[in-house]
C-alpha cells in the first residue's frame, strides 16, 4: 500500500486494474474503471453547487450511490457528512443545521427527514437518489440522473491533501448534544502495515452492511477501496439477506457487530446455506461474550479478529487478532480482551482522577494517541479541548488495563454511554424525555445485558406521588415520538426511590448491577 489516500487509491486501481470489481449493490455492479469516470461526474457536479470545502449531506443507507458520493467528495475536497436515517425528522434536521450543509443527498424512504432538514435550511438543494422525473415526493429536488449530467468527465483532482477534512460523523456527547467529528485523510488513510491484519487476497470479496454514519461503516468501506477489494453493499442487516449473499457473491470478508452476528447464528436453516467462502470476520462496536464468539467460531468456521475503537479514533485503535481467538485452548482468556494497539498506535491507563499513568494491571480511563485521531469537533472548541490531555493522548471516556503482554481488556465506561445493537444511546437523551411525563417524578437510565442487543435500554422510574403508574408501552410510546425508536426504552422498572450516594448523586452502577442480576 502506497502512501496515497482514499481517491487516489481509486484513481490507481482505476488506471492499473480497470476491470476489476469494486462495488456490487443489488444486481449492479461497477469496475474501478467505471467507478473513476462515475465519481469524477458526480464529484462536479456537486462542486457546482457547494462552496469548496462545502459539507454535502446523506440521508442514505449503504448502497452504490452512498459509496459514490463518499469517494466524489474526496476528490471534490467536499466534506461527506452521511446523517443517521434512523433519528426523527426533528433531530436530523438539528444535525444539518450544526453541519451548515450545502447539499443534501436523500432516498425516498426518508422524506419526512429531508423536508425537515429543507425547512431548516431553506434553499437548500436537495438530491433523490431513486424517484423518477415527474414524482413529486419532494417538490423541487433534483433527480439523480439530473445532478450526474451536469458533471463533466474532467476529474477535480483533490484529494492529496493529508490534513484536509474528508468525513464528519456525528457523535453525541453526555450532554446529548450532537458533535460533528472531524476526519481526515491522514485519519483515514490505510497504509501497507495496517492492512495486513485484514489477510486479503487477490480473490477476497467483503461485505459492507453497516450503516455508512458509523464509523464501521464508512471506515470499512474505504478500507475496501483502498486495498482494491470488491464489496458487496446492503442497505440494512437482514440475516438471511446475509447468507444468500455471501452464498452468491463467495463473500470471504466482513465486519459485523456483536448484535449482528448473534442474528446470524440464530438464523433458522443457516446450515442450508454455504458459508465456506468465509474467511475472516471483523467485529466490534458493542460489547460481546465470550460464549457467544465460541459458538460464532464453531458455527461458522471462520476466523475472528475484534477492533476497538471509537469514531474520535477514526475506527480501531486495537485489534484482537485471528491468532488470538483461541476458544478452547490455553489463551482463551484472551477472547474478553480488545486485543492490542494496531501500528502507530500508543496506548496508555491514566488515573482519571490525576491523569497519572498506571502500572500493567492498573485499572483507569484509556487513552491513545496516533494519526488516526480527529483534529477535533466542527465548532465545538471547549469539547475539543476536553478530548485531550496536555501531551496529546485522547480520552476513550472507557475504562480499563493492560496485561503484561499488551493487551488492552476494557473493564467499564467511565461515561454512562449503552451500546444497544451497536447504537450509542445517552442516558440523559432518554431521562430528559421521560422526565416530561407527567406521571415521572425521576428517572435514571442505565444499559443492562442483553443477549441480542448487547445492552438494553432499561428505564428505573420513580412515579410522582398521586399520579397513577403508568402502562410500560405509555412509556414507550412517549419516548419513541419524541426520539429515534432505537433510544426507547426496551425494559422499564418502577421503583419507589432510587438509590444514592451521599452526595445525593443516583447510583447507576448499583442500578445496572441489580438490574442484571435480575435479567440473569
Amino acid at each position: 500500500m502506497s502512501g496515497l489516500h482514499l481517491p487516489q487509491r481509486v484513481r490507481q486501481h482505476a488506471a492499473e486494474r480497470p476491470d476489476a470489481l469494486a462495488l456490487t449493490c443489488g444486481d449492479t455492479t461497477v469496475t474501478f474503471a467505471e467507478l473513476d469516470r462515475r465519481t469524477n461526474r458526480l464529484a462536479t457536479a456537486l462542486s457546482g453547487l457547494a462552496r469548496r470545502g462545502g459539507r454535502i449531506g446523506a440521508l442514505l443507507r449503504m448502497r452504490l450511490e452512498a459509496a459514490e458520493t463518499f469517494v466524489a467528495c474526496g476528490k471534490a475536497g467536499l466534506v461527506f457528512v452521511p446523517l443517521n436515517w434512523r433519528l426523527t425528522p426533528a433531530e436530523a434536521a438539528r444535525i444539518a443545521e450544526d453541519a451548515e450543509l450545502d447539499v443534501l443527498v436523500v432516498e425516498s424512504g426518508f422524506a419526512a427527514a429531508a423536508e425537515a432538514i429543507r425547512a431548516a435550511l431553506p434553499g437548500l438543494p436537495v438530491v433523490l437518489v431513486d424517484t423518477d422525473p415527474g414524482d413529486d415526493l419532494l417538490p423541487g429536488a433534483w433527480t439523480w440522473e439530473r445532478l450526474t449530467a451536469t458533471g463533466a468527465d474532467t476529474d477535480p483532482g483533490r484529494g492529496d491533501d493529508p490534513d484536509t477534512t474528508l468525513l464528519q460523523l456525528y457523535t453525541s456527547g453526555t450532554t446529548g448534544t450532537p458533535k460533528g467529528v472531524l476526519i481526515t485523510h491522514r485519519n483515514l488513510h490505510n497504509d501497507e502495515e495496517g492492512q495486513r491484519i485484514y489477510h486479503w487476497r487477490p480473490d477476497s470479496v467483503a461485505l459492507n452492511a453497516m450503516p455508512l454514519f458509523h464509523i464501521a461503516g464508512a471506515g470499512w468501506l474505504s478500507t475496501c477501496l483502498s486495498a482494491g477489494v470488491h464489496a458487496v453493499l446492503l442497505g440494512e442487516f437482514q440475516p438471511r439477506t446475509v447468507a444468500s449473499l455471501v452464498e452468491r457473491h463467495r463473500i470471504t470478508h466482513a465486519f459485523l457487530v456483536p448484535a449482528t452476528v448473534q442474528m446470524l447464528l440464530d438464523l433458522p436453516g443457516l446450515d442450508t446455506f454455504d458459508l465456506s467462502s468465509l474467511q475472516l470476520i471483523f467485529y466490534g462496536a458493542s460489547p460481546v461474550t465470550p460464549s457467544m464468539l465460541r459458538r460464532a467460531v464453531h458455527t461458522l468456521g471462520c476466523g475472528f479478529v475484534q477492533r476497538y475503537g471509537m469514531t474520535e479514533t477514526s475506527g480501531s485503535v486495537t485489534a484482537l487478532r485471528v491468532e488470538d481467538h483461541d476458544p478452547t485452548g490455553p489463551r482463551s482468556y484472551l477472547l474478553r480482551s480488545a486485543g492490542r494497539p494496531m501500528p502507530g498506535v500508543e496506548i496508555a491507563i491514566r488515573d482519571v482522577a490525576t491523569g497519572e499513568d498506571l502500572p500493567v494491571g492498573g485499572s483507569g480511563e484509556i487513552v491513545c494517541r496516533s494519526r488516526h485521531n480527529t483534529s477535533g469537533y466542527w465548532r465545538r472548541p471547549e469539547e475539543t479541548a476536553a478530548l485531550f490531555t496536555h501531551d496529546g493522548f485522547l480520552r476513550t471516556g472507557d475504562a480499563g488495563h493492560l496485561d503484561e503482554d499488551g493487551y488492552l481488556f476494557v473493564t467499564d465506561r467511565v461515561k454512562d454511554m449503552i451500546i444497544t445493537g451497536g447504537e450509542n444511546v445517552y442516558p440523559i437523551e432518554v431521562e430528559s424525555v421521560l422526565a416530561e411525563h407527567p406521571a415521572v417524578a425521576e428517572v435514571a437510565v442505565v444499559g443492562v445485558p442483553d443477549r441480542k442487543w448487547g445492552e438494553a435500554v432499561t428505564a428505573v422510574v420513580r412515579v410522582a406521588d398521586g399520579a397513577a403508574v403508568p402502562d410500560e408501552s405509555e412509556l414507550v410510546a412517549f419516548t419513541t415520538s419524541r426520539l429515534a425508536s432505537y433510544k426507547k426504552p426496551q425494559r422499564i422498572h418502577f421503583v419507589s426511590e432510587l438509590p444514592r450516594n451521599a452526595s445525593g448523586k443516583i447510583l447507576k452502577r448499583t442500578l445496572r448491577d441489580t438490574l442484571a442480576e435480575e435479567v440473569s
